[in-house]
């Protein structure tokens, strides 16, 4: 989709430094961040609900990329959420994750 934000910056339209990435999904710093970890997965293709999701290596990959910022931050142990907009929930069309921590703080 051309004019969805999260295509443009899987793209490289708008800049962004990703966190994490493989060959389909990439995760990077939420613009308006709810905590101080607030990192966003989305798939490298457009998809625009979990109910249109086919690939589960995608689903592996945000488990892989969770772990590994969750990890990085200090997050286990500490409590964090993960969050899936997709299906019409999204203020952005386009599927993807929020993870966020650590728990305590308000989201």
């Amino acid at each position: 989709m051309n004019d969805c934000v999260f295509c443009k910056i899987v793209r490289g339209e708008i800049p962004k430094d990703f966190r994490y990435e493989d060959d389909v999904i990439v995760a990077f710093d939420d613009v308006r961040p709810q905590a101080d970890i607030h990192v966003l997965f989305t798939t490298r293709k457009h998809i625009d609900a979990f109910e249109s999701l086919k690939d589960d290596k995608i689903l592996s990959s945000v488990r892989i990329g969770i772990q590994k910022i969750a990890s990085e931050n200090k997050l286990v142990g500490r409590g964090y959420k993960i969050l899936v907009f997709g299906g019409g929930a999204q203020t952005i069309d386009h599927l993807h994750f929020h993870l966020i921590g650590p728990v305590g703080l308000q989201v």
